[in-house]
């Protein structure tokens, strides 16, 4: 068979992988005025070198979400590590509204302890402290959670730093068949890991509500099949195998059902398969496609796409009435919606004037917000904090991902280093 398959174990993942599907950051546009903070260096109380530049990661993450404007360390005219050694009056003379300070040291069994404060400079206080414990493998992880903490202290807003995306990553091959690589990385990009390599497509990707498993659409039998994968234990399933469509597989809220799109009876509709059992029924029974379904939170009901009104548009089917009605009405074309958790918010493709961008569709005032100015996005997904919206683009003739904040105020890119990268889905939060 033309695919690799490799075991991931995530308490053993280290930052060893190949470059290949590697992301990289291009914060393009922030907020008008970011507040600005220091992060300084942690201090390490361990034997020789520390494992990882700690302030640097939360550093980065802060200045990702566009709200923040990290102080240079160039610019600190101290490094302290304790509340004792922090003199309010130098975290002033550089106008920084906040200092992070903190402290890293080995524990029992081989795991490291991070101590961290966050000062408000102004009003010379302590606003924030905590200890995170793991791995030394899983310092990048412990770093995105402190971020998460400080991003939640100064915003009101949960972070989604400490999460993980999944990704298709794309060698282009003149010669022959392009490389497809299922890919899963960091929020950031950092710590890329192939799960499954092959020369046929793979589309699709999505996880399972607690983070343990995704499901994936792959051609590596020369038609599409459906596939659910543990991350933890590597084993790896079919689902699904049928002639026509196997598409769009997504795990329901509670994790025991997955909706997906099969055209083994006809016409692509919404199908419904119990995990335990395999037993599939059939929701939607339409001679127009229907298409790309996507779970309501409470796992009552699932929006989709179809094109049953003329036009590809956004629909919810209830599962306990089994009734369909149209849920957006502006524009020719809305399409592949994705709900945040909060239960309002819907990211879609929205054509205007021509373009494909990505759009956010409020189910309570029913308006719709165009928030990217990109011609050619496609396949949103949200955080899990329901802040940002992550999807392809293109550029330059190559695919990359972008992403919006869904109040349009702050952008960035992830193009890969090498290669291209496609069907972006954001994890939930991990334990």
């Amino acid at each position: 068979m033309p695919y690799l398959l490799r075991v991931v174990v995530f308490s053993l993942v280290t930052a060893s992988f190949p470059a290949l599907a590697q992301l990289q950051i291009e914060i393009t546009r922030g907020v008008d005025n970011p507040t600005p903070i220091a992060v300084v260096p942690f201090g390490w109380s361990g034997s020789g070198a520390s494992p990882e530049d700690v302030a640097r990661i939360i550093d980065s993450d802060l200045a990702r979400s566009g709200q923040f404007s990290p102080v240079s360390r160039r610019d600190m005219l101290s490094y302290p590590s304790r509340g004792s050694e922090l003199y309010f009056r130098d975290w002033r003379a550089i106008n920084s509204d906040y200092v992070l300070i903190g402290r890293y040291e080995l524990a029992a069994a081989g795991n490291l302890k991070l101590s961290w404060q966050l000062f408000d400079s102004t009003r010379e206080l302590s606003v924030e402290e905590g200890v995170v414990m793991g791995t030394a493998s899983e310092v990048r992880m412990l770093a995105h959670k402190i971020a998460d903490e400080v991003y939640e202290t100064l915003t009101g807003i949960p972070g989604a730093f400490a999460t993980r995306l999944l990704y298709v990553s794309v060698t282009r091959n003149p010669a022959g068949k392009d490389f497809y690589r299922l890919t899963i990385a960091d929020s950031d990009g950092s710590r890329p890991i192939v799960l499954l390599e092959s020369r046929e497509p793979i589309l699709g990707p999505s996880w399972s509500p607690d983070g343990d498993e995704v499901a994936y659409v792959s051609f590596e039998t020369s038609r599409p099949a459906i596939y659910r994968q543990n991350l933890r234990t590597g084993a790896r399933e079919q689902l699904t195998n049928f002639k026509g469509l196997n598409n769009s597989p997504v795990f329901s809220p509670d994790g025991n059902s997955m909706a997906m799109v099969l055209s083994k009876d006809g016409s692509p509709d919404i199908y419904l398969m119990n995990l335990a059992s395999k037993r599939l029924t059939r929701l939607t029974k339409h001679y127009a496609i229907d298409t790309e379904p996507t779970w309501m939170p409470d796992g009552q009901s699932l929006l989709f796409t179809s094109d049953r009104g003329g036009r590809p548009q956004i629909y919810q089917y209830d599962l306990k009435s089994g009734n369909t009605t149209r849920v957006t009405f502006e524009g020719r074309y809305n399409a592949r919606a994705r709900v945040a958790q909060d239960g309002r918010n819907v990211a879609l493709v929205h054509q205007q004037d021509g373009a494909y961008h990505i759009a956010v569709h409020d189910l309570v005032t029913e308006r719709l917000t165009v928030l990217t100015t990109t011609s050619l996005d496609e396949s949103p997904t949200i955080a899990p904090n329901g802040s940002i919206v992550l999807y392809a683009t293109k550029r330059n003739g190559k695919s990359i991902l972008g992403a919006v904040a869904v109040d349009g105020g702050v952008s960035f890119n992830l193009p890969a280093r090498e290669g291209e990268v496609q069907e972006p889905a954001w994890s939930p939060y991990l334990p």
